[in-house]
């Protein structure tokens, strides 16, 4: 990938971590108009050093927006799995800054196999030493490996159903 598309996979990945972060002091607002409304900000685009997503093809900012929409239509699904590997942690604890990174990343982790584990691990922590305390990127980085080492169990699991499925004879009659 070349560095102008992957700074531009990068601030759409940041321009929906902003997203996220916002709708959690929003929870009842129309998401699809607020998002617009982000998108069409070009100052704060442009404060944010997102400059490059307001030039972005309509096309490209409407798959941003479904993204988005996907991961907050998912959220209990998501904060359950994160609860589940967050030993002593529940998100409602967690910063909002921490918690919308992990909610963005184990949703790429996990629903987006374009992205390899390792790069939503290191980009999330990347935008923790960004927006984050002083402890968020080690935090984010400790959650996010224990929901990696989940998800490539339960993918090994599927492996193995799968080939166990496939050398088992196709329409074998039962002996009676």
């Amino acid at each position: 990938m070349n560095n102008d598309r992957k700074e531009l996979q990068i601030q759409k990945r940041e321009c929906v971590f902003q997203q996220l972060f916002l709708s959690g002091f929003y929870p009842d607002a129309d998401k699809s108009e607020h998002f617009e409304l982000f998108l069409d900000d070009t100052d704060l685009l442009n404060e944010l050093e997102l400059g490059r997503i307001e030039t972005m093809p309509p096309e490209e900012r409407r798959q941003l927006q479904e993204r988005c929409e996907a991961i907050l239509h998912i959220l209990p699904e998501l904060d359950a799995r994160i609860n589940a590997a967050a030993e002593g942690w529940k998100t409602t604890r967690m910063s909002r800054v921490d918690l919308s990174l992990i909610r963005l990343a184990l949703y790429e982790m996990a629903y987006d196999d374009s992205i390899p584990l390792k790069v939503a691990i290191n980009e999330a922590v990347e935008l923790a030493k960004k927006y984050g305390g002083s402890d968020s990127p080690s935090f984010v980085n400790a959650i996010l490996g224990k929901l990696a080492q989940t998800l490539s169990a339960e993918k090994d699991g599927e492996k193995e159903e799968a080939a166990k499925a496939s050398s088992e004879p196709q329409g074998a009659a039962e002996e009676p």
